[in-house]
């Protein structure tokens, strides 16, 4: 078993299955993987189990992880966050469905200090198993976010100020 998230050994069942990427810039990690790409500030053991790295989010590194905001036990209902490569973390998703959605988006995102957004020029094509990983997310239940900034924005909304002020505990 990949995890204990039926959802995401779902998503690795089918990520493993592909014949190419299912959205732009996204690999899955071993789950849990803590030695990957936390930024050396942040290596408090703590900090750390507090989230579960399990994603590349773009070609040039940036990474998600599900944040363990609470002691909630269903690790799917738990938010999602992006620490981006060069710096920048936010919450982008409020759960793993709506992450999935994002997916489904099928972008890069891109993460600074300030935000974190997902761009798609109008006349880019999409990944090679795109239109399999949408009929994927239909089998589910879900359809891909149409706008991606709205499914950040309520995650944000929701999870955002307290997120915040997690991750500046930690950088004390």
């Amino acid at each position: 078993m990949y995890s204990p998230i039926p959802i995401l050994n779902e998503l690795k069942d089918f990520y493993d299955s592909a014949r190419d990427f299912i959205a732009d810039g996204f690999e899955l990690y071993d789950y849990d993987d803590k030695e990957r790409h936390f930024p050396k500030e942040l290596d408090d053991p703590e900090f750390l189990s507090r989230l579960i790295p399990f994603a590349q989010a773009n070609g040039s590194g940036s990474m998600y992880a599900i944040w363990r905001s609470s002691d909630e036990t269903d690790l799917a209902l738990l938010p999602v966050v992006a620490f981006g490569d060069e710096g920048g973390e936010h919450v982008v998703a409020r759960d793993f469905q709506d992450f999935l959605r994002l997916l489904g988006y099928d972008a890069e995102i891109m993460v600074d200090h300030d935000s974190a957004y997902y761009f798609r020029e109008e006349d880019d094509g999409h990944s090679g198993s795109h239109e399999e990983f949408v009929e994927w997310l239909r089998k589910r239940g879900l359809a891909p976010a149409e706008d991606p900034d709205a499914v950040v924005a309520a995650a944000q909304e929701v999870h955002g100020e307290r997120f915040r002020a997690w991750i500046t505990r930690r950088r004390g």
